[in-house]
């Protein structure tokens, strides 16, 4: 194969990353050029298995190398090479770290296009005061954009968008038709963090966020980008104001939240499913189509296909009513 400078040896990327693991089977010599998760490596990548929720997908992924602990060890296919490890998820975020090392913050670099060449650039864009816009971000046509807006590098904005003041847009891939309303902040990091001990260890973020077509994005929101994948927006779903969406959450189409609403990371949200003010979904749940979700309700568990819930933990309405 031909190796690129940020391919590596595994022997020597686990050895300039101080990672030592419990036990290593690794059978053959093998190159890394990346790290990702089950669902978007590729070959000569490295990953990691933790939760059998995501059996699955470790039997369909691509990845060379699976971080994971000893009792999961039976669940990986044989022909990977397996690390054991106490933490995955640290070990793993070492790892991605180490290819994306900017990943845990927000950063900034300053290379922001000046007024001539973002009127050049995009004569038929409109904008207001105080526009900051970094290199090589894409814009379509028939865009606008108001005051005090931070648009980062390598972000997509596609035509008829319309983008209100205080916004600030970074990792993010923005569809068509799309309307993100005054002081909403789009791919920023996500809540990522494990314990060890009395210790709290970030967990990088490299993933985007995308915003399909026809969704509008409510006053002062927050989406935050995936951790390894993406945070996903369907098409011509609405969010009210104050509407927090954390990292690796998949939403279907055309789903409506109200104020307040806030889902925890990479729960997936089915079609047509409408949630009420201030009511709050925990992480990895799978929400199904058609669902109905009464506000200030608290979702534990998962929910089928056009059910109506309610009330804290989340029950059928009817026996919320009864209660």
């Amino acid at each position: 194969m031909n190796l690129t400078k940020n391919t590596y040896l595994l022997q020597t990327l686990l050895k300039n990353n101080n990672i030592t693991f419990k036990k290593s089977y690794i059978k053959k010599k093998i190159y890394i050029k990346n790290a990702g998760d089950l669902k978007s490596s590729r070959k000569n990548y490295i990953s990691f298995f933790s939760n059998l929720k995501y059996l699955n997908l470790l039997k369909k992924t691509k990845a060379d190398v699976i971080i994971t602990k000893e009792n999961f060890k039976q669940y990986i296919p044989k022909n990977k090479i397996i690390l054991i490890s106490d933490y995955p998820e640290i070990d793993f975020a070492k790892i991605l770290s180490f290819f994306y090392p900017q990943s845990y913050y927000s950063t900034i670099n300053y290379k922001k296009l000046k007024l001539e060449e973002i009127t050049k650039k995009f004569p038929n864009l409109k904008f207001g005061i105080n526009f900051y816009l970094e290199n090589n971000v894409k814009i379509g046509n028939n865009v606008q954009i108001g005051n005090n807006v931070t648009i980062k590098q390598n972000c997509k904005i596609g035509n008829n968008v319309i983008i209100g003041s205080n916004v600030v847009i970074e990792s993010s891939d923005i569809f068509d038709d799309v309307h993100i309303c005054d002081g909403s902040i789009i791919g920023k990091k996500g809540f990522g963090f494990k314990f060890i001990g009395k210790n709290c260890i970030r967990i990088p973020h490299i993933g985007r966020v995308q915003i399909h077509k026809g969704c509008e994005i409510g006053a002062n929101s927050v989406i935050d980008r995936g951790s390894v994948g993406n945070t996903i927006v369907g098409e011509y779903t609405f969010f009210d104001n104050l509407v927090h969406i954390a990292h690796n959450v998949v939403i279907g189409k055309r789903c409506i939240f109200a104020g307040q609403v806030g889902i925890a990371g990479s729960t997936k949200i089915g079609n047509y499913v409408t949630i009420g003010g201030q009511a709050g979904i925990s992480g990895h749940l799978k929400i199904g189509d058609n669902v109905k979700i009464g506000g200030k309700s608290g979702v534990v568990k998962n929910i089928k296909d056009n059910e109506v819930v309610m009330g804290y933990p989340a029950k059928p309405i009817k026996e919320f009513l009864k209660n």
